[in-house]
């Protein structure tokens, strides 16, 4: 594994983050975290999309503020991303947690989603937010893994309407 750095989402990185999402598109897998999915024709304009749900800006009634980071590692290529709630509402207390993350398909297994979420921890600390919750499907048993690396502690499992598991794991700052 290279060594990865959490940086803010800039134009400087737009090529490296088309190439990621071609690439994560090409797979046929759902783009984690949620921001990946936002429409990149005018990039600078989803940079500034991004920036502003950092301060509560532009962000739907049922959000909350919200910091997205890119992975890159040292040779400038975009690994994964993160998106980091800085606090919970009733949604993101029963499914989504304070951070979201993903790696793209070519650069799983090298341990980046560790990283990634042990960086994450570093920032969500910075929030001061003491007890981060992240979750993960049942069946997703590498993301298990990694959130139990980072001191994950499993609180609870519930089942979605469709039948899927959410697990429910706290990781104390």
């Amino acid at each position: 594994m290279k060594t990865i750095t959490l940086v803010t989402p800039s134009i400087q990185y737009k090529q490296p983050y088309i190439e990621m999402l071609k690439e994560w598109k090409a797979s046929g897998e759902k783009l984690v975290p949620f921001v990946l999915n936002l429409e990149t024709n005018n990039f600078e304009t989803m940079i500034e999309e991004i920036h502003g749900y950092t301060e509560g800006k532009n962000i739907p009634a049922s959000f909350v503020p919200h910091s997205t980071y890119w992975a890159v590692d040292n040779d400038g290529k975009i690994v994964g991303a993160v998106n980091i709630r800085h606090r919970l509402n009733a949604f993101l207390l029963e499914r989504g947690g304070h951070i979201g993350y993903g790696v793209r398909t070519s650069e799983r297994q090298k341990g980046y989603a560790s990283e990634i979420l042990r960086l994450s921890l570093l920032k969500v600390k910075a929030l001061g937010i003491r007890k981060a919750l992240v979750t993960c499907d049942k069946h997703n048993f590498p993301s298990a893994k990694t959130i139990m690396k980072n001191g994950g502690v499993l609180d609870s499992e519930f089942q979605e309407e469709n039948g899927n598991v959410v697990q429910r794991y706290w990781i104390f700052l």
